[in-house]
């Protein structure tokens, strides 16, 4: 191959499944469930117990809460939209104490 002309031509004729799956993220996949509200209910004290104004990171929160990945996440984020969550470096948040 000598110029860009050359390497677009390869490409051209490289098969599809050679350059990788492109199809998106696969939300059928087993633990991407949607979670339930009652569910919610039930860890939401948990996470608000385990959260205050000192950062503390997202992986100590997940060990401590002993939450699946989606429901603490899911919980984080309906805190941070009510903007009662900060997020800080290093993959830590904090709770925004209401006023």
């Amino acid at each position: 191959m000598q110029s860009a002309e050359d390497i677009i031509e390869a490409l051209a004729e490289t098969p599809p499944q050679a350059l990788g799956d492109r199809s998106g993220p696969d939300f059928d996949a087993p633990g991407m469930a949607a979670v339930g509200e009652s569910e919610l209910a039930t860890a939401r004290p948990t996470v608000l117990e385990l959260l205050g104004p000192s950062p503390v990171p997202i992986d100590e929160l997940m060990r401590q809460s002993r939450l699946t990945p989606a429901l603490l996440l899911t919980i984080l984020l309906e805190l941070e939209l009510a903007g009662r969550l900060e997020r800080h470096a290093g993959n830590q948040v904090s709770l925004i104490e209401s006023v």
